[in-house]
């Protein structure tokens, strides 16, 4: 009977995890949209605790204006902007913190009323506890990364942006691993061993593919060599190595880095293709493929959709998508792995 009792515990909190997973997707497309539309600066104070509201009177309006005009943003780059103006850029960054904390609500009130009723076991509670620091440490690396554009460049630091944004993946997979071991524990059949190892590299050369896309973004390195799939009629673009020592090219030459995002997804699909074709060939059912077939899909519209934002000079709604097909992307490529991890046979 306990047993019982804890197995539906452990099924409720795993589609609370998926909620607040679910949270999370949003909030990196959330994030996207904040950065492509050079949102991120606006707000140039951090107050965790009192910044649930926005301005409401002319009064504060003006007041978080006159903050902004003297940052480094408005100053370069925006002088030209009036208080209208500002509150169009003002909202979304609003939005992108405020949903912060709606997340960190969402994971902080259910855990505390899971723990005072003695639903999370003990071989839990570390884990949850872990989300729970990883959620807190992301909200100051937002701010960290955000500092870095209120100095002296308008402009985030590419290196704490990609931190940023790698941090949200981690979370998102965490969070998304532990639903799955709480819903579908081990009741799943055993797949072949080399299917595992070969959803882990699908695993991995999507996350690359990620982190590399945030220094693109980082760099607005996609608003150059817009065309495919040369770049500007070469291979590896011409100033691919024009800065010296050579290993700054790979994160601070936006050409550099555009390659390497192209690279990282081109393989990415190529992986994905092939572990679609393994598993179309072995004795798996047919709900085992499934997921595989959902990962192989959205690997092809996301490079649909990585080639027509470059080509169209990322436009707000194409990135935006791109962005959301990349989390759509990495949770795919979670639920794979997740599916194969418990192996056992010889690989073909």
């Amino acid at each position: 009977m306990l047993l019982l009792e804890s197995r539906d515990a452990d099924r409720v909190i795993g589609f609370w995890l998926f909620g607040v997973a679910m949270m999370v997707a949003i909030m990196v497309v959330i994030g996207g949209i904040t950065r492509l539309t050079g949102s991120g600066l606006s707000m140039v104070e951090w107050r965790p605790l009192l910044g649930w509201l926005p301005p409401l009177s002319d009064e504060q309006w003006t007041r978080v204006f006159a903050l902004y005009q003297n940052s480094p943003q408005y100053l370069q780059v925006n002088s030209w902007m009036g208080l209208e103006e500002f509150r169009r850029i003002f909202w979304w960054e609003y939005i992108h913190r405020l949903w912060g904390r709606l997340i960190g609500l969402a994971f902080v009130l259910p855990f505390a009323w899971f723990l005072v009723r003695g639903k999370v076991r003990r071989g839990l509670k570390l884990r949850l506890f872990i989300l729970l620091l990883l959620g807190g440490t992301q909200g100051a690396v937002g701010w960290w990364m955000v500092k870095s554009g209120l100095v002296d460049d308008p402009a985030v630091s590419q290196y704490r942006l990609t931190l940023h944004l790698g941090l949200a993946f981690v979370i998102l997979g965490a969070l998304l691993w532990s639903g799955f071991d709480l819903t579908l524990g081990s009741t799943a059949p055993r797949a072949p061993r080399f299917l595992y190892g070969h959803a882990v590299l699908a695993l991995f050369c999507v996350s690359a593919t990620v982190l590399a896309g945030a220094l693109v973004a980082g760099l607005d390195a996609g608003l150059i060599y817009n065309t495919f799939p040369f770049m500007d009629g070469d291979i590896v673009p011409e100033d691919y190595a024009h800065l010296s020592p050579f290993w700054l090219n790979l994160t601070e030459n936006p050409a550099a880095v555009q390659f390497h995002h192209r690279v990282a997804a081109t393989v990415s699909v190529l992986v994905v293709l092939v572990l679609l074709l393994r598993v179309t060939r072995s004795d798996l059912p047919a709900e085992r493929r499934l997921p595989v077939h959902l990962l192989a899909g959205l690997a092809l519209i996301q490079a649909a959709l990585g080639i027509t934002t470059l080509v169209f000079v990322v436009p707000l709604d194409l990135a935006a998508a791109h962005q959301a097909g990349a989390v759509a992307l990495f949770a795919a490529a979670v639920w794979v792995t997740h599916g194969f991890r418990g192996v056992e046979g010889a690989g073909r």
